[in-house]
């Protein structure tokens, strides 16, 4: 007894077996993450290393070199390129496909940390880092407002970044373009001069003086007090006031070499939207999660805490991935639904029966849906790949069920057999040939999973989906399909022993049509295959016209500007040129906004 009888006996057996999946891949429907591609893990990461101060040809010999030369003795290195700029050094390697990019980043830490010694004094830990592609910045806010530029840093700061890092899913907020109380020193060279000074003997001073430091511990009785020295200067008076040397037995203050004012930190960034001076906050998601959730989060979290900022602070999203995402994603979704409706009106339309249209047709979400249960299991995301595998999956799942139901259809319509009887037979028939069929579709798509570089990255997660869904709709057409024809599909009596279904227009012009076209490549079969190689070969010169791309271009209604001022521009004047450049390119029609 085949699976096919067993179901055909007990239909409420073959309800709750094809309910089960169906009921796990609803609930994993909803646990899957959205996203515009597959997280694909390349295997790159980047050396950052920063010597305050330090220039580009210093760190050039002193850094960047000899991080170079012990992370080139790791193996499995396909690239390895150096950026070089005014005390900051960062190496970038990229490895082969096939090596582990957890692995190689653990090798550049352990090369790196072995050298740390021989590196210049004062330099920083050098930070490695490994290429995550999903977790690029998703979202990023422009904060403005009619009051000092200080205090909109601080309330950029305070009140947004410091309470939107505690949105679940949010990795990291880099501020860009603030401007940072500091208490900055001047110092006059000539009255150091005649004290006998230098600036790094002010420098550390002002180190050794400005500090806090533990105080030890005190008992008293039954009770332990932990004491701890008070050396932190906080006002530009105390600064002045602070010893910096002693000469001839007198102290020489602060004030008495330069003074102390206290003002922020020199600007090394700068962002404007529009002509307005703001402050940016890039957020970044973590690896692995939803990105259009985090972003309604975080749009959740901004909307709680606005109302409690000042009146004339303004907050814009500036950029929001998950904008194009969801617009994306709800195309996909509508070809989804549109695709199953026209193949179920063109079952209609041949066979004319509406019960033999909804039998068919429940093959497509018995099939699709518990493939979100896989996609679930595997990792994979809701994404425009996986997205597309679906749709093209919604036209193969349901020619099993097609299959095996037009054989049960054409014994009750021509033998005159009833439902049990023909299902019987009729799945018995034709289950060696649906089978053959369904695996030589599952052939042609699972190898698409193990096809190496880049590509096979990006399609590993269509290849398997595909293949299981077409899996799904052949275990369908073997349980559901014949247990459904054998209790719901019924002709008249005046029917039987009739191809009514076959006398249709439609049917009689399909069917003479291709009979003549049969004929012909029949009778001409040289020509047939001289056709068919002409084809075979007209790909190569079609394909080179076309063009190759890895993704197609998306049009997300933004644009980007990039340029490069000549060497030794100060920010304040490339700040003017690109602020000439954002207000011409705000004529263009359309323009909302720039962003600098």
């Amino acid at each position: 007894m085949t699976i096919s009888d067993v179901c055909i006996k007990r239909p409420v057996f073959t309800w709750v077996l094809v309910a089960i999946p169906v009921v796990l891949g609803l609930v994993s429907y909803s646990r899957l993450g959205v996203d515009l591609f597959p997280n694909v893990d390349f295997p790159v990461c980047t050396v950052t290393t920063v010597l305050p101060g330090a220039s580009v040809r210093e760190m050039e010999t002193s850094v960047t070199k000899p991080i170079e030369d012990i992370v080139n003795t790791i193996g499995g290195i396909d690239e390895l390129r150096s950026t070089t700029t005014e005390g900051i050094s960062i190496v970038t390697l990229q490895f082969l496909l096939s090596k582990n990019g957890d692995v190689g980043a653990q090798e550049v830490r352990d090369k790196v940390n072995s050298i740390l010694s021989t590196l210049p004094a004062g330099t920083q830990a050098p930070i490695v880092d490994k290429f995550e592609t999903d977790s690029q910045p998703v979202m990023s806010i422009a904060v403005s407002g009619r009051r000092d530029f200080r205090e909109i840093t601080e309330i950029a700061k305070k009140q947004l970044k410091e309470r939107l890092e505690t949105v679940g899913g949010v990795g990291a907020i880099r501020l860009i373009g603030g401007q940072t109380r500091a208490m900055n020193v001047i110092v006059d060279t000539d009255k150091l001069a005649a004290h006998g000074m230098s600036v790094v003997d002010v420098q550390t001073a002002l180190l050794r003086q400005n500090i806090e430091v533990p105080g030890g511990r005190v008992d008293q009785g039954r009770r332990e007090l932990v004491l701890r020295t008070l050396g932190r200067v906080n006002t530009a008076k105390e600064f002045n006031d602070l010893i910096v040397s002693t000469r001839g037995g007198h102290p020489i203050r602060v004030k008495d070499v330069g003074r102390a004012e206290d003002s922020f930190e020199e600007q090394r960034s700068l962002a404007r939207l529009n002509d307005n001076a703001a402050v940016s906050l890039v957020i970044q998601k973590q690896a692995g999660l939803n990105t259009v959730k985090v972003v309604e989060d975080v749009k959740a979290r901004l909307a709680e805490v606005e109302p409690a900022l000042p009146a004339d602070i303004k907050i814009e999203i500036i950029r929001d991935q998950s904008r194009f995402i969801k617009k994306s994603i709800e195309e996909v979704k509508l070809h989804l639904l549109l695709a199953a409706v026209l193949v179920s009106a063109t079952i209609l339309l041949f066979i004319r029966d509406w019960r033999t249209t909804v039998i068919a047709t429940l093959a497509i979400p018995t099939s699709i849906i518990p493939t979100f249960l896989f996609m679930d299991a595997m990792g994979f995301t809701l994404n425009n790949i996986t997205m597309l595998g679906l749709i093209l999956a919604i036209g193969i799942v349901i020619d099993d069920a097609v299959v095996v139901h037009e054989n049960i259809f054409r014994h009750m319509e021509e033998d005159g057999m009833d439902g049990m009887e023909a299902a019987r037979i009729g799945t018995r028939e034709i289950a060696l040939p649906v089978m053959a069929t369904s695996l030589s579709l599952i052939v042609i798509f699972l190898p698409i999973a193990f096809m190496g570089g880049i590509v096979g990255r990006f399609f590993s997660s269509f290849g398997t989906t595909v293949a299981f869904a077409v899996a799904m709709s052949l275990f369908v057409s073997f349980t559901l399909t014949p247990m459904l024809c054998s209790r719901f599909l019924k002709l008249e009596p005046s029917e039987a022993g009739h191809a009514k279904s076959k006398s249709g227009f439609i049917y009689r012009f399909i069917d003479g049509s291709y009979g003549l076209v049969l004929r012909a490549a029949l009778r001409f079969k040289f020509v047939v295959v001289i056709l068919a190689i002409l084809v075979i070969l007209s790909t190569v010169p079609i394909g080179k016209i076309m063009g190759f791309e890895l993704i197609p271009h998306d049009d997300q209604s933004e644009f980007e500007v990039v340029f490069t001022t000549p060497e030794g521009y100060t920010l304040e004047r490339t700040g003017q040129l690109a602020k000439e450049l954002a207000g011409r390119l705000r004529e263009l029609p359309g323009a909302v906004y720039t962003f600098t």
